[in-house]
């Protein structure tokens, strides 16, 4: 198939523009490939791993815009490469537009004064700048940019610490403020329970669960993934902690994040404990330089004017060995659906112990269904592999923690052990194996849209799935939201019915294995989602933990 280059010299578009309009000359007739691009080295580099470089592509400037097509023939791709000029020219700022619109964070601020929070998504390079200017103009940040440097994440951080604000991220992409969704994020009512996460499909899980059991959020704080590792130092989860502590409408605490280093963790624990004590009891200093609200409410993150009780705290660190927490208000658990379990119980002024209880026991009804599945699979154990493939991060890790006792190793591109990497498998893993893919990781979403948003890479994946002949479970997150996919689970199950066909033609059948992430109030309503997904045969479970147990036991079965 050949493959023709354009480039245009000094046009610049925004990356979403770009992303959208390859996505659109992928679903053209005759497209293997195609790419939008910056003429930067580093997306030169993604191009050429993609097999879409030409030698006239290595001229291109980083401030020309390149575009490359893979397809069927010559008059296929010139047809192609002409939609794209046409798709571009659609999607270029109109100049009267522009025109009102603030070029610069100063111009922002002075033309909505009363603003107190800022949401940066500009390019790595160029972010710790923006926020910088943003916590220095005495305003909260939710940073959703990443590829910022660590050293650039440590000072920011200090300095909302040092300005009483809240530095939400680097990679933030989710958080809940005052009932406003920023974001990825659900619609979920207003409550009492409020959440501090280092996962941004963890805050989702857990806030989803709590709706789904009638508990409403009073805030959802994101602190970016890297918030627990030893050189940040827990600086947003400690500060968001004593926010929610602080907080008078807040009553039962979440925190979660994935291992943290535990040097930190124990800084967070000692938190916990030390609420309640005289003024200074945790050793650190309440002094603050200013005092930041967040917009429309009463949340606030600064001196709390005197001792109160304790809150109870529910702690999931995802992966982590289970550890007590010693004190009477703390409850550790080890998955996201017992967090939501947990707190909602709490909300309710129910023991946690029960509702917890009642997970244990759905979860055996769980293995009459996946006896009865595992029979619809080929004789000869022949198909004996799981294929999880995750669009949100913290649910591939979820699923691996809960997978981790399989006969055969569980291999991922973010694994729980490195040993497992999806790389070192042609190595040393001769024969079937299962595989927990994160499709958002950035391997995948260089120059394309996040997997949430546009759903063609995983698609591409569920039919390689299944023309091998060992798949025999396709476990699969599917997560609705503000700033995700209108139709989700719509846009899945073509690819899913597709699937089946190549696996009936072939004599096989596979088990597909699902959960929902949403609420009836999102944008993309919950039972909408599910009932398109069991139209076309897919197994549909309330929560990840719970759709990664069923695929675990389906398969465990075909070893036994």
């Amino acid at each position: 198939m050949p493959i023709l280059t354009r480039i245009k010299i000094s046009e610049y578009h925004d990356s979403i523009t770009l992303m959208l309009v390859a996505k659109a000359l992928l679903e053209l007739p005759g497209v293997e490939d195609a790419a939008v691009v910056m003429g930067t080295p580093a997306n030169r580099e993604i191009i050429a791993a993609a097999g879409l470089l030409t030698d006239a592509a290595l001229s291109a400037r980083p401030d020309d815009l390149l575009i490359a097509v893979r397809a069927s023939d010559e008059a296929s791709g010139q047809a192609v490469l002409h939609q794209a000029d046409m798709l571009l020219a659609a999607r270029a700022p109109k100049t009267t537009l522009t025109a009102q619109r603030p070029k610069s964070l100063a111009s922002a601020v002075a033309a909505a004064p009363k603003a107190n929070l800022a949401v940066i998504s500009v390019a790595g390079r160029y972010a710790a700048a923006e926020a910088s200017a943003a916590l220095q103009s005495g305003l909260h940040v939710l940073l959703f940019s990443d590829n910022v440097p660590l050293d650039d994440e440590i000072s920011l951080k200090r300095l909302a610490v040092e300005r009483g604000l809240l530095c939400m991220g680097p990679d933030a992409g989710t958080a809940i403020i005052n009932g406003v969704a920023l974001g990825f994020a659900n619609a979920v009512p207003r409550g009492r329970v409020g959440l501090v996460s280092a996962s941004g499909t963890g805050l989702q899980g857990v806030t989803c669960g709590l709706a789904r059991a009638g508990v409403g959020v009073s805030q959802a704080i994101g602190t970016g993934g890297r918030d627990m590792s030893e050189p940040v130092g827990g600086l947003m989860m400690l500060a968001g902690l004593q926010a929610l502590q602080d907080d008078p409408e807040t009553d039962v605490i979440v925190l979660i994040s994935k291992p943290p280093a535990p040097p930190v963790a124990e800084q967070v624990f000692a938190q916990i404990r030390s609420f309640g004590e005289p003024s200074g009891g945790s050793g650190r200093s309440h002094d603050r330089a200013s005092r930041g609200t967040v917009p429309q409410g009463g949340f606030a993150l600064g001196d709390r004017p005197q001792p109160r009780s304790q809150k109870p705290t529910v702690v999931c660190f995802l992966g982590a060995a289970p550890l007590p927490i010693e004190a009477t208000c703390g409850l550790y658990v080890t998955n996201l659906t017992q967090v939501a379990a947990a707190a909602g119980a709490l909300a309710r002024g129910e023991k946690p112990e029960d509702a917890l209880a009642r997970l244990e026991s759905e979860s055996a009804g769980l293995i009459p269904l996946a006896a009865a599945e595992q029979k619809k699979l080929a004789t000869g154990h022949a198909q004996r592999a799981l294929r999880g493939l995750f669009v949100g991060g913290t649910f591939c890790y979820e699923a691996q923690f809960i997978l981790r006792n399989l006969p055969e190793p569980i291999y991922s591109n973010a694994p729980l052990d490195k040993d497992r990497t999806l790389g070192a498998v042609g190595a040393g893993s001769p024969g079937p194996y299962h595989i927990c893919i994160d499709l958002g990781e950035d391997e995948f979403t260089q120059g394309r849209l996040h997997p949430m948003i546009d759903p063609t890479l995983r698609n591409r994946c569920i039919i390689q799935e299944a023309h091998d002949p060992t798949t025999a479970v396709i476990l699969l997150d599917i997560v609705l939201g503000y700033g995700a996919h209108p139709d989700p689970a719509g846009a899945a199950v073509e690819a899913i019915r597709e699937a089946g066909q190549i696996a009936t033609e072939a004599g096989r059948h596979i088990v597909f294995v699902a959960s929902v992430c949403g609420t009836e109030a999102d944008p993309q309503p919950l039972s909408r989602q599910e009932a398109k997904l069991r139209d076309a045969g897919v197994i549909v479970l309330p929560d990840n933990a719970s759709a990664a147990r069923l695929a675990g036991l389906i398969t465990q079965a075909v070893h036994e």
